[in-house]
Order: structure tokens, then C-alpha cells, then sequence
């Protein structure tokens, strides 16, 4: 238990669920974000990183002039192949969901940390924007070298799956017929005695 509670990120979610906990009673939005981020190996040797933002409005009203920004990706490390790192909203309503991604190319090896996005948002009832940050991502292995996959298994099972299926109910078959069923060696026990 405790090597659960020392890791950063599930402190870092503990601390969002007992704010939002307190703060979701008021009449503002409650904005929380969630950042994720994947690898994608390409047959070229290169890799791509698929990011994805969802921003959820756990208040009780509208949070207006929404804008996502997530600049923390170092131009010599990373090109844009789809999609922007920034985007705006003009509105999300209470208990609504935006969602955001993109996706860039990996130029450069190496372990890499990506920061939180920033979400600003205005209330009708502040003058001052409002800032939200997302949850950061775990750290990145990028292009690291990995042992290639186990395709051989799955490419065979596909490939001679239905002939396996049909010897299998073949021999289970036989196994029935061949083998004699409990209740007629019960009965033939009874009759010699």
C-alpha cells in the first residue's frame, strides 16, 4: 500500500478527487483535464505519438472562452504530423466534455517527461481568466529499442483456427461416445450384485 501512495501520479489524482470533491459544491465550473499519450511504431522505423486531451466541466455551470494550450513539446525533439498543439472553445457547459488530440513524429531517442496542458477558462461572475492544468503523462521511452513482437502465435492461430476448432470437437466427440457415462457403469454395478 505504500508504494501506491508514494507514486506522484496517484497522489496527484488523490489531491484532484478530494479538491474537486470540496469545490464541485459551489455554483462555478470545475474544470479537470486528462492528457494521455501513446506510441505508435511504424514499419519505416519511426514513431509517432498519438496525444489526446479530454477536458471534463465537473461544476455546475458553464465555463466560457475555453482555450487549451500544450506547448511542452520541444520542436527538435518532436514534428507535428496532424492536428495543432492549442485549440479554443467558446463554451462548455456543466457536466459537458471537450475532447482534443493530435499527433506528432518522434525525431530524437531518448526518455522524455511531457509537462501539463493549460486550460484557461472565463467565469461571467470573475474579470480574471480562470487556469486549469491537466494531468501530465508518464515518461516516454522514445524510439527505444524493443524486442519485436509475438506475431508469429496470433498469425498462426488466425491462419488454422477454424481447422483447430473442427479437430477439437472431432476428438471430443469421439471422447464421449468411446468413454462410458457414469450413470450406465453405476447401473451395470447394481445388476451384478
Amino acid at each position: 500500500m505504500e508504494t501506491l501512495t508514494g507514486n506522484p501520479l496517484i497522489k496527484t489524482l488523490i489531491i484532484l478527487f478530494f479538491v474537486s470533491a470540496t469545490t464541485a459544491t459551489g455554483d462555478a465550473p470545475f474544470i479537470i483535464a486528462h492528457k494521455k499519450a501513446s506510441l505508435h511504431r511504424l514499419k519505416t522505423g519511426a514513431e509517432r505519438l498519438s496525444v489526446s486531451i479530454d477536458i471534463y466541466n465537473q461544476g455546475f455551470s458553464t465555463a466560457y472562452d475555453v482555450s487549451l494550450v500544450d506547448d511542452g513539446w520541444p520542436q527538435d525533439m518532436f514534428d507535428i504530423v496532424s492536428g495543432n498543439t492549442s485549440k479554443s472553445w467558446e463554451r462548455l457547459d456543466a457536466g459537458g466534455v471537450l475532447s482534443h488530440s493530435f499527433e506528432l513524429e518522434a525525431k530524437k531517442q531518448g526518455m522524455f517527461s511531457g509537462s501539463p496542458a493549460v486550460i484557461t477558462y472565463r467565469i461571467p461572475t470573475k474579470t480574471t481568466l480562470q487556469v486549469a492544468y491537466s494531468t501530465p503523462i508518464l515518461p516516454l521511452d522514445i524510439l527505444a529499442e524493443r524486442p519485436p513482437e509475438k506475431k508469429l502465435e496470433w498469425r498462426l492461430l488466425a491462419q488454422y483456427g477454424n481447422q483447430i476448432s473442427v479437430v477439437s470437437i472431432v476428438v471430443l466427440f469421439i471422447y464421449l461416445i468411446a468413454s462410458p457415462s457414469k450413470s450406465s457403469a453405476a447401473k451395470a454395478s447394481k445388476k451384478k450384485r
